[in-house]
């Protein structure tokens, strides 16, 4: 049996992190002056205090790196444990969440999908909608580390072709994934800023740019209006879609930036591809819009640009009812959702790399059936691209496939209709927010589903954001007699 000392010395540290940031929804609160401060007061010191015991229970067994099943433990735990603790002030607070809502809540904001089970959020207090923010920007800056670090040295969904692209010294797990987060976090913070202020010399409040920047940036989607974006529309979609887009960019290309390689940022496959995609998309449904709405051209291609930014990057905000824009448009977007953003990146779902390199296997392959005496290799970015990249990225889009048939058909069992069993089950496990239909499209919410369709999308959730094998690994026998 592995020591998983480590593995809770990290997970208890990060609890205790995750409480001390309890600190500033207590204090919204109390500037607001409700008298809701103390749900966070109490959060926060149960969640530090138990954070902080676990981490201390498991310090002597620190060591410098991660074995490969410490890895994927840890991987997997930070994203349970977490969600635990951030659903105390939904459960405590004014939303009064029962413990399955509450965690459905978290782990929505943590994994930046932003389903949400709560109505009435333009009534609710300052801190709780903050909190709800929060969650998702720190789940937005958590997942950039995990798929820069962890998940290539797990050899997970193809990931490892992104093995050591920005940093030289691999080094041990650890240390390397404190290394990339405090770079990351610089530009994190930078562009969060950014976008407040950009925000705010729109009109949009103070609180408001605060709130709806930390969920841009993470792509996560979480607003304070029942009406999601569509309380502002007008400029403020253009600001946010260029934020959205950012945020879906792989990170590591800021880095380069930063540090001087200019060529990096342009030359990328992955984001020439999801620029472009966006492009082909938008110019489509624009032009279907100016069919079903002439006479309105600005605002069919702003809503065209803002809504097909949101669901690509798994944003999930919505600034229309684009359920009512007839059956085309609405199977266009569903399929958009399991496109996504680039790796390294806050975007979920599928990825735009994957695609490539599935497109690039597959002209392999055909050139081979014209031509069975040549030579070709597929290639990504110019690179020759491993077979074992390749397996990797298959077995990812067979798992993605028949997880998706299994989680649609669980939420079918439970009484859901076709259209929110299965854009439920994609919503969820990949990561984009709202499905479709009446019940859970970007005018309703997942608050009246019964209990077992919640937990079954709770655990999609978990899966989808972690790239599915990260999390399966370890429901094998062979990884616990490793």
């Amino acid at each position: 049996m592995f020591d998983l000392r480590p593995v809770g010395y990290v997970i208890g540290l990060l609890v205790a992190i995750l409480g001390l940031t309890m600190v500033l929804p207590m204090v919204a609160d109390l500037i607001e002056g409700g008298g809701h401060w103390t749900v966070f007061f109490e959060s926060g010191v149960v969640t530090m205090l138990t954070g902080g015991a676990i981490a201390l229970s498991c310090s002597n067994g620190v060591k410098e790196g991660l074995s490969i099943q410490q890895t994927f433990l840890l991987t997997t735990g930070v994203w349970v444990a977490l969600p635990l603790f951030g659903a105390l002030p939904l459960m405590l607070g004014a939303t009064n969440l029962t413990f399955t809502d509450a965690f459905f809540e978290a782990m929505s904001g943590l994994t930046t999908t932003g389903s949400t089970v709560i109505s009435g959020l333009d009534s609710l207090p300052q801190g709780i909608l903050l909190w709800r923010g929060i969650l998702q920007w720190l789940g937005g800056i958590g997942i950039i580390v995990v798929a820069m670090v962890f998940l290539p040295e797990l050899r997970v969904g193809g990931m490892q072709i992104f093995r050591s692209e920005a940093f030289e010294t691999m080094g041990k797990i650890l240390p390397r994934a404190t290394e990339i987060a405090s770079r990351i976090s610089v530009i994190y913070v930078g562009l969060t800023l950014l976008c407040i202020l950009s925000y705010l010399v729109l009109g949009m409040g103070f609180f408001d740019a605060l709130v709806h920047a930390l969920t841009t940036i993470s792509t996560g989607g979480f607003s304070n209006y029942d009406a999601s974006f569509g309380t502002f529309q007008g400029p403020l979609e253009y600001v946010a879609s260029v934020f959205m887009i950012l945020a879906a960019l792989p990170f590591v290309r800021y880095v380069q930036l930063l540090n001087g390689n200019t060529n990096s940022l342009f030359t990328d496959p992955q984001i020439r591809g999801f620029l472009a995609t966006i492009g082909v998309l938008v110019l489509f449904m624009w032009v279907e819009l100016q069919r079903i709405f002439p006479h309105h051209w600005e605002q069919s291609l702003r809503e065209a640009l803002f809504n097909i930014t949101s669901i690509i990057s798994g944003t999930g905000y919505a600034s229309v009812d684009y359920m009512q824009w007839g059956p085309l448009l609405i199977t266009l977007f569903f399929f958009i959702g399991l496109i996504g953003g680039c790796a390294g990146s806050t975007a979920c779902s599928v990825k735009i790399f994957r695609y490539q390199l599935l497109f690039a296997s597959i002209r392999v392959q055909l050139q081979r059936i014209r031509s069975p005496h040549g030579v070709f290799l597929p290639r990504y970015g110019g690179r020759r691209v491993d077979d074992d990249v390749l397996s990797s990225v298959m077995s990812f889009f067979v798992f993605f496939v028949v997880t998706l048939g299994i989680v649609s058909w669980g939420l079918a069992l439970t009484g859901l209709d076709f259209t929110t069993s299965i854009s439920g089950a994609a919503a969820a496990l990949a990561n984009i927010g709202p499905g479709l239909g009446d019940q859970i499209g970007p005018s309703g919410n997942f608050g009246g589903l019964n209990d077992a369709a919640k937990w079954m999308l709770t655990i999609a959730m978990l899966i989808g954001r972690l790239e599915l094998l990260a999390v399966y690994a370890i429901l094998t026998v062979q990884f616990w007699r490793a």
